[in-house]
């Protein structure tokens, strides 16, 4: 009887390659969604704190467990409002888009200024942007961060540039209003909402064939080791394949979860979501937080994007669940 070739599925997924680092640790997006009905942030970022469980009712239309109470497991995510540093404006361009003008807030605070490199000298004032309105494609707004509320013993805060909903005129009068003033989570996402989740992920280091890609173990016999793949390929043509298991980076990548629910935006103060020895590894959160819908990507303290959806499922139940109980049982140990 001649060799059976069992089939199997490939190892290690092809959905992202080249596996390389990323190159910033703030999660960069390339697309955002549209939003045309309101002028607002098309995004809002938020530090990963840890996962709990919480009791909520399951309002789902066509579940088989609605209106029974079920247990899920949710990431919580530490939403200072963000404060806005400046307006940008942005000309569609057959090379792309191309700044044409921006506008900083005067009343910065001194922590930000002695940490971040800003223009001395403001270049164009308000009025000046308006007169470029007609070629403008797009406003965009500079936020940073304000981690020295929240509880993750940060200082320097991330500045990061985020896309207003609307039409122009809408977005630069949004932009010009909310100028120097902060903007808190609830302001962008409301509970039962769903969004894309953006982060880097958890760095692992250089690592092998076989934790990198899931290859199986060699027979304890094998000439040259056990932790490795087999043939390279064949010996002509005497190249690589580019899809075959090989060492190197795993981890520290951008990846992206598509349509997560928001369960639930409150205060630390109305509703307490920390254990009494705080967050592993993170601490106590300490303002706003959401409660997100299963696990996502990214290290603990770690700064994660939330965005509206690119490319919503075709049914969206959008209402909150009623949260009977969050769980506050200890993580340490």
């Amino acid at each position: 009887m001649g060799h059976i070739k069992r089939k199997r599925p490939r190892r290690g997924s092809l959905s992202v390659w080249p596996r390389k680092r990323a190159k910033r640790i703030t999660p960069y997006i390339k697309n955002w969604a549209e939003n045309n009905k309101q002028a607002k942030l098309l995004g809002f970022v938020g530090y990963k704190a840890g996962m709990t469980s919480i009791i909520m009712v399951d309002n789902r239309p066509k579940s088989p467990t609605k209106g029974e109470e079920i247990k899920r497991a949710v990431t919580i995510l530490e939403a200072p409002p963000l404060k806005v540093l400046g307006i940008r404006l942005y000309k569609a361009t057959p090379y792309g888009i191309k700044v044409i003008g921006e506008f900083w807030a005067d009343n910065l605070d001194k922590e930000l200024a002695r940490r971040l490199d800003l223009p001395k000298k403001k270049e164009l004032t308000l009025e000046h942007l308006k007169i470029k309105l007609p070629n403008t494609s797009n406003v965009r707004i500079l936020i940073y961060t304000q981690p020295d509320e929240a509880g993750i013993g940060k200082k320097t805060p991330e500045v990061l540039e985020i896309p207003v909903g609307g039409s122009v005129e809408e977005q630069f009068n949004y932009a010009n209003s909310v100028l120097g003033k902060e903007i808190p989570v609830a302001e962008v996402f409301k509970a039962g909402q769903y969004a894309d989740v953006h982060a880097v992920t958890k760095g692992k280091g250089f690592e092998g064939d076989i934790k990198r890609f899931g290859v199986k173990l060699a027979n304890h016999k094998s000439e040259f080791g056990v932790r490795h793949r087999a043939t390279m390929g064949p010996i002509s043509p005497p190249v690589t394949a580019w899809w075959i298991a090989m060492p190197g980076q795993m981890g520290f990548h951008k990846r992206t979860d598509y349509n997560k629910q928001i369960l639930k935006i409150s205060d630390a103060k109305t509703l307490n979501v920390n254990p009494s020895s705080g967050f592993s590894r993170y601490g106590l959160v300490k303002t706003s937080y959401i409660l997100i819908d299963g696990s996502i990507p990214g290290a603990t303290k770690r700064l994660v994007m939330l965005t509206f959806p690119i490319r919503p499922g075709r049914v969206l139940f959008e209402q909150a669940p009623d949260v009977i109980h969050i769980s506050v049982r200890s993580q340490q140990g």
